[in-house]
């Protein structure tokens, strides 16, 4: 895979894609219902993405709290999963946001990226204030000589899966479900940091992980998978939320016990995959009493995860 963060002046074997557009915030299977239709519709041409960094949520809306998905590293890396050999990641400024659709189609897609062909679902919406929509790129696409094809979206009993229903569900407490949306578990990425080490002392020593620019799931306990920086996936409990026994603070993190592990990884990025919920955050009388909470934790994700003792 090759990354572009920029349309123009682009060599000469990054153009004549078909090119899939939207924001892709997770890589679900909506999202990868949509790449295979665009494989589909020209298979003789290589697959690209058109996406945007950051979102245009987080330009328009700065200090909304924190709701992605995925960020960039992860959303390239599931996307590669997926054919896709070119991603344009174009950056999301003031400039790029007064952009009016029907420039954004001739200058961006057609000069710049040459595309062939574009994909997108049914509500893709572009341009200045998203004054463009799939009727008019249809007319602008055929005129400058692209084909298009409109993907339905992809549904299940409950609807249309989408990046929102996803996070709804992580926040409620299902990763389950989110896993079977997504198409693979949930995972928060992110450099080890130093904490207090509190957790060493009582026989439970963890990983923090700030969680970002991540969607914050709901808070509480979790059985999960511990993608380290070699390879390695090893099972684990996290701890997603503020820590009101030790009286933390007001920022949420990542907390995670990997079972069974004692190296070094501080300042190395691990991804974390969230399996089950086991419980919400609580607070507890004292360290003795959250000691003896963590092992019932542990041995329940053990059990979820089929890890012996």
């Amino acid at each position: 895979m090759r990354i572009f963060a920029d349309w123009r002046n682009l060599p000469g074997d990054a153009r004549g894609a078909v090119v899939a557009l939207g924001n892709f915030d997770g890589v679900h299977l909506g999202h990868v219902h949509l790449l295979r239709s665009a494989h589909a519709a020209r298979p003789d041409a290589p697959v690209a993405v058109l996406t945007f960094e950051p979102h245009p949520r987080e330009f328009f809306r700065p200090d909304d709290p924190p709701f992605r998905l995925t960020l960039s590293h992860e959303r390239t890396a599931a996307l590669a999963e997926h054919r896709v050999t070119l991603v344009y990641e174009v950056g999301f400024d003031a400039a790029f946001s007064l952009i009016e659709a029907e420039a954004f189609v001739r200058q961006v897609l057609h000069e710049g990226l040459g595309a062939v062909h574009l994909a997108c679902g049914p509500d893709f919406a572009f341009g200045r204030r998203r004054g463009g929509d799939v009727a008019q790129l249809t007319g602008w696409a055929e005129a400058l000589g692209m084909g298009l094809t409109v993907v339905p979206p992809f549904a299940d009993a409950q609807g249309p899966v989408s990046s929102t229903r996803i996070r709804r569900l992580l926040q409620d407490g299902y990763p389950e479900r989110a896993t079977a949306e997504l198409g693979r578990a949930w995972a928060i990425r992110g450099a080890v940091a130093h904490g207090d080490k509190r957790g060493r002392t009582i026989g439970f020593p963890t990983a923090n992980v700030a969680l970002g620019r991540h969607l914050e799931p709901a808070r509480g306990v979790y059985a999960v998978t511990v993608r380290l920086a070699d390879g390695r996936a090893l099972p684990g409990v996290a701890n997603v939320g503020r820590r009101p026994t030790v009286n933390a603070g007001t920022e949420s993190r990542l907390e995670v016990h990997i079972f069974d592990f004692d190296a070094d990884i501080y300042g190395q990025e691990i991804a974390v995959a969230l399996h089950v919920f086991l419980r919400a955050e609580k607070k507890f009388a004292g360290l003795e009493a959250l000691q003896a909470q963590i092992a019932i934790d542990a041995g329940a994700a053990r059990r979820m995860l089929d890890v012996g003792v």
